[in-house]
């Protein structure tokens, strides 16, 4: 080996020449490793994140990950839309579909109230976000109005099947109930007839189970009736803690046109009307359960909104409680005809 060499495990590397009196701890090499060169001269910001190791990923890409999940199931609005498929179940259960046939009403009831829910806050995010309102996720940047959109129209692609599987008719039913929700979220929902999805969509509950019966038996009338009235009282219910919030942002429903006094003052009349219905519609004379329901309905639509000036909620909370007679003797009289 010459002299000017020395041996590395790589191989010979060539020999540093030193000026004279220099230390030769202080030589650096005159070949270096491209990819060293490379990897040292390399700003660490510019470093590409797929490179890094899974172990060091930053905790905080998880947080906000986590947080548009959960902006999201918020956006659906979870309140009303587990209290209407709730409404559905006890319906189908109690209707005597059986486990399978409730459970594929329930679906399809879940998945059309999900994309109602999504679609009403991903188009009212612009309006929502120039009017500060709070818990809206889809306004104050959660999670994007596009990722509500795409998750609104993927729960309406699983309504449709889900519906005709409970039955041509019965889907029928469903999806018109659910294409009125959508018509009151892209248009109805600032007009007169802003109760008018309701109506259909509550009154079509009770003729969707029964329509998913064996055979598909009409539905009783005083069950669509009353759950229509429930559904013009839910309405009135759901909207009146927004009224002067959607005022300012231009909307003119019906409880913005009867303003917040008006909405408390009609709120427990056709809960009233619901319970009248379901205890004297039926063929059946009024027996001690309709009686008490009728009393019990009548004292909540008086003391409701005379107890109004001392609590704002009094008449919303007497709804609440007539609503949950009315279901129960929904649930009692039954949904099909015999």
């Amino acid at each position: 080996m010459d002299a000017t060499e020395r041996m590395s495990p790589a191989g010979p590397v060539p020999a540093v020449s030193l000026p004279a009196g220099a230390d030769p701890a202080d030589a650096s090499p005159t070949a270096q490793d491209p990819a060293e060169a490379d990897r040292a001269d390399q700003d660490p910001a510019d470093a590409d994140p797929t490179d890094r190791d899974p172990a060091e990923a930053d905790p905080a890409d998880d947080g906000r990950r986590g947080g548009r999940l959960v902006g999201l199931a918020l956006a659906c609005h979870p309140g009303p839309a587990l209290a209407v498929t709730a409404l559905a179940c006890a319906l189908s259960f109690g209707s005597g579909l059986g486990g399978p046939r409730s459970a594929l009403v329930t679906a399809a009831v879940l998945t059309g109230q999900l994309s109602v829910g999504w679609c009403n806050d991903a188009y009212d995010a612009r309006r929502d976000a120039q009017a500060g309102r709070r818990g809206k996720p889809a306004s104050d940047g959660t999670v994007g109005a596009g990722a509500v959109w795409a998750a609104a129209a993927t729960a309406l692609a699983g309504c449709v099947p889900l519906s005709l599987a409970c039955g041509t008719l019965a889907g029928t039913v469903h999806l018109a109930a659910v294409a009125a929700a959508w018509l009151y979220n892209l248009r109805l929902k600032a007009t007169a007839l802003s109760w008018l999805p309701y109506v259909a969509g509550f009154g079509a509950l009770p003729a969707v189970v029964a329509l998913a019966l064996p055979g598909g038996p009409a539905p009783r009338w005083w069950t669509v009736a009353a759950g229509a009235l429930l559904g013009f009282a839910a309405h009135l219910a759901d909207t009146l803690p927004d009224i002067a919030a959607d005022r300012a942002a231009g909307i003119r429903g019906l409880p913005h046109q009867l303003g917040d006094r008006g909405t408390r003052l009609l709120l427990p009349l056709p809960l009233l009307a619901a319970t009248a219905v379901l205890a004297l519609g039926p063929p059946e004379p009024l027996d001690a359960g309709g009686a008490a329901a009728l009393a019990w309905a009548g004292a909540a639509a008086l003391t409701g909104p005379a107890l109004g000036r001392r609590w704002r909620k009094a008449a919303l909370a007497a709804a609440v409680a007539v609503a949950a007679v009315d279901l129960t003797l929904l649930l009692v009289r039954g949904v099909a005809a015999g």
